[in-house]
């Protein structure tokens, strides 16, 4: 088991209507000391990193989309990142309306990452890009998307999403291995068998569906400087139980 474990907020948004703080204090409760924000949170940054203080939560890592705003919002974004106590920041997405159509498109995307990285870099923080599946998939001249971006932008982190490279059909160890320098972060997120929890985006708890984690958790000691483990589910049913017996999972791995 990773020795800090962390958990994406934003697999507990549909639940936070009575406020964050009953979340924090389940999270904290069930064995996190570590937390990855998201743009929901970064509103009233300072009250939030109280709430993290009076349960021992860390924030080292968080999700900032749209791009734009690192250039738009720079200050805005470096406070957030200041106040929360962030070290790594992953833009999390591209909108499929903006998504390239071609190889050169995607080279052209990862270098405006990697300018925006440098940029974050100067400032004292790591910078990478976060995946889907539609990274991928194969374009007109026989490259993924995945291999353009970083092509584009040499300096650039990854954030890995297991489930979402697996989901894509690719075997994840491969990509760890091939990739393995720039992962400075996993998302630890599994894909229930084919056909279950339709009503779950098909995710499961963690060690219940079919990513082999102990092949994948080998493969990232062996081949990366990973230092952020972070558990998510993009839409559970039931947020605390799936964060309890993901962590649980986890601490006998």
């Amino acid at each position: 088991m990773p020795k800090r474990i962390s958990f994406q907020l934003y697999s507990a948004r549909n639940f936070a209507a009575d406020g964050w703080e009953p979340i924090v204090a389940h999270l904290a409760a069930s064995g996190y000391t570590e937390v990855e924000g998201f743009g929901g949170l970064y509103a009233e940054p300072e009250k939030f990193r109280a709430l993290l203080d009076k349960y021992n939560l860390a924030m080292p890592t968080g999700h900032f989309f749209p791009i734009d705003q690192f250039d738009k919002d720079k200050k805005k974004v470096l406070h957030i990142a200041k106040t929360l106590g962030l070290r790594y920041i992953y833009c999390p997405y591209i909108l499929p309306e903006n998504r390239p159509k071609s190889g050169a498109g995607w080279k052209a995307w990862g270098k405006l990452l990697g300018e925006v990285g440098k940029a974050m870099n100067d400032a004292g923080y790591g910078f990478g890009w976060h995946n889907h599946d539609f990274e991928f998939k194969k374009l007109p001249d026989g490259s993924m998307p995945h291999e353009r971006i970083f092509e584009g932008g040499p300096m650039l982190d990854w954030e890995c999403d297991i489930a979402w490279v697996a989901f894509a059909g690719q075997n994840p160890v491969k990509w760890i291995k091939a990739y393995g320098n720039r992962i400075s972060a996993i998302h630890i997120k599994d894909n229930a068998p084919k056909g279950q929890n339709l009503d779950q985006h098909g995710q499961s708890d963690v060690g219940k569906g079919t990513i082999k984690w102990n092949d994948v958790f080998k493969a990232v000691r062996d081949n990366t400087r990973c230092v952020n483990y972070i558990v998510e589910h993009d839409d559970p049913k039931d947020y605390k139980s799936f964060a309890a017996n993901s962590y649980k999972f986890l601490s006998k791995i």
